[in-house]
């Protein structure tokens, strides 16, 4: 009867460290369906470029987008953490070449979004997308 409640104790314990070990490694690469950076992303652009981008092409009337006054849109998906997102428009993988290219030609990753092409110069996309990078 000992050998049995010790055996239990054990096979408790275990299944405890188990459950224990996967939330703490789901956690480390997962957040709310988002994915954790370890690292700054490096854009190849100027995150203080970008907030000027931003409010030059008025990216807030459609977006709400932290750190930019008054932009506070809501047609477009507010862009609050969005270092930690997986993917961009649901289509693409959150990568600085891919974001930069969403942003010069967004219909190029999505034929039917409702983001309008911006004009936005290489240079431009990938200073937007640099502080893009910075909300985490």
């Amino acid at each position: 009867m000992q050998y049995l409640q010790i055996t239990k104790s054990r096979r408790r314990a275990a299944l405890l460290a188990g459950a224990l070990a996967g939330l703490l490694l789901g956690s480390a690469s997962c957040v709310g369906g988002r994915a954790a950076r370890a690292y700054r992303v490096n854009a190849g652009g100027d995150a203080d470029r970008g907030i000027a981008v931003i409010n030059m092409k008025n990216c807030g009337s459609c977006h709400s987008i932290p750190g930019i006054h008054g932009a506070r849109g809501i047609v477009g998906p507010p862009l609050t953490n969005f270092a930690r997102r997986t993917f961009i428009a649901g289509e693409a993988p959150n990568q600085p070449d891919k974001l930069a290219q969403w942003l010069m030609s967004p219909q190029s990753i999505e034929p039917h979004t409702a983001m309008p092409n911006l004009g936005l110069t290489e240079q431009q996309a990938r200073d937007v997308a640099a502080y893009l990078y910075t909300l985490e």
